[in-house]
């Protein structure tokens, strides 16, 4: 089966550069490499790379002007070429065979989406009882399952089936959080399937500048981005929305180290009230899902020649 890796990215030039060449030296390649590119310049000599590959084909290029995960996920969808999209974070280690797992995984014409395995810095696979809500699935578990969440760092989609049910949610904004739920209740609630998949494994190296991390510290801003995707998601897809609401706020503000550094509670509080008005500002609006059958024909007009 033919697989599209896509890569949304934000200053990360360096390691974007390393985990491309991972993917290039695979045994078993993707069919093409789409970047879905938000950092506005790079370093001449990583600019010079990614444009070496994408003049030779080795990738698709797109540049976007503006930092928006699930949008540059959506362009990646429209702009590939096969009819499973891998989507990958920018600070991977792939094991050999991560391709081909999640090609494998997907001949179920009933499976939707696979999840694959996500080994965070420290973790090794190991077994965990299986949770009483799928919000709570760790991802480095050792047993394959149905569930009802992804990682988007390591996830493949049916092309199609994905752009059927409008890709991914767009109101999700800064750090995106719980975006990638809210696409896996959606695939759920059209009539498909999750698997996850431990077979199609990968480590996250986790990098503590760029990507997320260029929202900053979420314990000490008073940013509303950080918190605003839980409220948000909360708000399409639980039913005692206020009761949610109410444990998250005590959860993130009675923290070890908040509890240890008192002065930063008032700024924590302050980001989270933040991040309820402005969901309930971006509910209001309705959903902005971004990918669409009648679009996904052809490449996206601002991508490098």
């Amino acid at each position: 089966m033919k697989i599209t890796i896509a890569i949304p990215t934000y200053n990360r030039g360096a390691i974007l550069v390393q985990t491309v060449e991972r993917l290039l030296a695979l045994a078993q390649r993707a069919n093409e490499i789409v970047i879905a590119d938000q950092t506005k310049t790079y370093d001449p000599a990583i600019e010079s790379r990614l444009a070496e590959w994408s003049k030779s084909g080795a990738i698709r290029w797109i540049r976007l002007p503006e930092p928006s995960i699930p949008h540059a996920m959506n362009e990646a969808l429209r702009a590939a070429q096969s009819p499973v999209v891998l989507f990958l974070d920018d600070d991977i280690e792939p094991s050999p065979d991560l391709v081909e797992q999640h090609a494998r995984a997907q001949d179920d014409a009933s499976i939707w989406a696979i999840a694959g395995q996500v080994l965070q810095p420290g973790e090794e696979p190991r077994h965990h009882p299986r949770p009483a809500n799928d919000l709570e699935f760790r991802f480095n578990h050792d047993e394959a399952c149905d569930v009802a969440n992804v990682m988007a760092g390591n996830l493949s989609v049916k092309r199609e089936r994905a752009l059927q049910i409008g890709g991914f949610d767009e109101n999700y904004i800064g750090a995106a959080y719980r975006f990638e739920t809210d696409f896996a209740v959606r695939v759920v609630a059209a009539g498909g399937r999750i698997r996850f998949e431990p077979a199609a494994t990968l480590r996250h190296l986790k990098l503590s500048a760029g990507g997320l991390r260029s929202f900053g510290d979420h314990r000490v801003s008073a940013s509303p981005l950080h918190s605003v995707g839980d409220y948000y998601f909360a708000m399409h897809h639980v039913d005692r929305f206020w009761r949610y609401a109410m444990q998250r706020m005590v959860r993130n503000v009675a923290t070890r180290f908040h509890l240890r550094h008192p002065w930063t509670i008032p700024t924590k509080i302050t980001a989270e009230l933040r991040g309820l008005l402005l969901a309930r500002r971006l509910a209001r609006g309705g959903q902005r899902l971004g990918g669409n059958l009648s679009s996904a024909a052809g490449l996206p007009s601002n991508t490098d020649p």
